[in-house]
């Protein structure tokens, strides 16, 4: 049976298949995410350091994260992780009530969640907290403390995600055997302006619809994201993105396997259109504190500044969007519905 340590060698050679991806040759930032990648020996990670340092050059300047369980993250662990050069953590904390922990299946309770904060900001000046809000537990009581407790230890950086429960998951599934109770959005809407409010009153920069950050502290691999830099993703699920195609991998972890040691096709090629790249850019640019700017809706054809003209009117008229200095910015109420109004933006055939 194909293990941890065969994804690790697989990521290895895909890298080696696929470094040219990248027209340059200089990372700003390395990120080990995508699942529990703290379930990696320090010797696995450094292993695919290693392999990167081959292709590319970085620095002690460049952005190094790994997310994080909180029941992963000992003493001596967290020395590893530095001594390697991981400088950015992203800890997986969802909540620091246990019976939001128990319905949302995570492995860690409360006391391991606020000790591997603590243990972290001994090592580590760059961390992120990341809670859900919105779950069957998740009173407007416990989510104002679990906003209380991740200012009180005050990261850099606080990641804010509200539950969505798709067809077919195991929460999906329990609603539909009314096991649990749908999530009610105006619950939901009211703890993510809590969330902004508070957070903001405790000097957090609300710069992207989940995330918070203090002056300077944005995550900057997420940020390169949001703007549209390339980046290159490698592993199961992995998706990469050069500014004129999008690439992703196999999902399926025997299959990646497979298809990589045997030197078979593992991922899918989508070349870009200019239509693409327009509603790209409004998706990733309107949900950042960046906003949309209309000198980049510019540089597209005619048609596609023309459609933008038009359809952000009513949206700054209905107050859920502002045009200031020619940037499009959402307002707090637009916030709320982002994906609605990136939709009434895109330009569909």
């Amino acid at each position: 049976m194909k293990g941890k340590s065969d994804i690790v060698n697989a990521i290895v050679k895909e890298l080696d298949q696929r470094h040219g991806y990248l027209e340059s040759k200089t990372l700003e930032t390395i990120y080990f995410g995508g699942g529990t990648p703290s379930v990696m020996t320090i010797d696995e990670i450094e292993s695919i350091l290693k392999s990167i340092s081959k292709y590319y050059d970085y620095d002690s300047l460049a952005e190094i994260t790994i997310e994080a369980n909180p029941e992963d993250l000992t003493p001596q662990y967290l020395k590893q992780l530095k001594d390697i050069g991981i400088n950015r953590l992203s800890i997986g904390v969802q909540s620091f009530h246990d019976e939001d922990l128990q319905f949302m299946n995570r492995s860690h309770n409360t006391k391991e969640a606020m000790d591997s904060i603590e243990l972290s900001l001994q090592l580590f000046s760059d961390i992120s907290i990341d809670l859900i809000f919105g779950g069957q537990y998740s009173s407007p009581e416990n989510w104002t403390q679990n906003l209380q407790m991740a200012i009180q230890f005050n990261p850099a950086h606080i990641s804010c995600y509200s539950l969505t429960i798709e067809d077919g998951t195991a929460f999906g599934n329990w609603i539909e055997k009314n096991k649990i109770k749908p999530i009610e959005d105006e619950i939901q809407k009211e703890q993510f302006i809590e969330t902004i409010e508070m957070l903001s009153q405790a000097g957090y920069e609300h710069y992207e619809i989940s995330n918070y950050a203090k002056p300077d502290k944005y995550a900057r691999h997420n940020t390169n994201y949001w703007r549209s830099q390339p980046y290159l993703g490698l592993g199961p699920s992995a998706h990469s993105f050069d500014g004129k195609s999008r690439q992703w991998n196999i999902a399926n972890n025997h299959k990646y396997l497979t298809a990589v040691l045997d030197n078979e096709p593992f991922f899918t090629t989508e070349k870009l259109s200019e239509q693409d790249q327009y509603n790209e850019y409004i998706l990733t640019s309107l949900r950042t504190m960046w906003g949309c700017d209309i000198e980049r809706i510019k540089l597209f054809d005619t048609t596609y500044q023309d459609h933008f003209a038009t359809n952000s009117k009513q949206i700054i008229a209905d107050k859920k969007a502002i045009l200031q200095n020619e940037t499009l910015y959402l307002t707090t109420e637009g916030k709320l519905f982002a994906d609605q109004i990136a939709e009434e933006l895109f330009f569909l055939n």
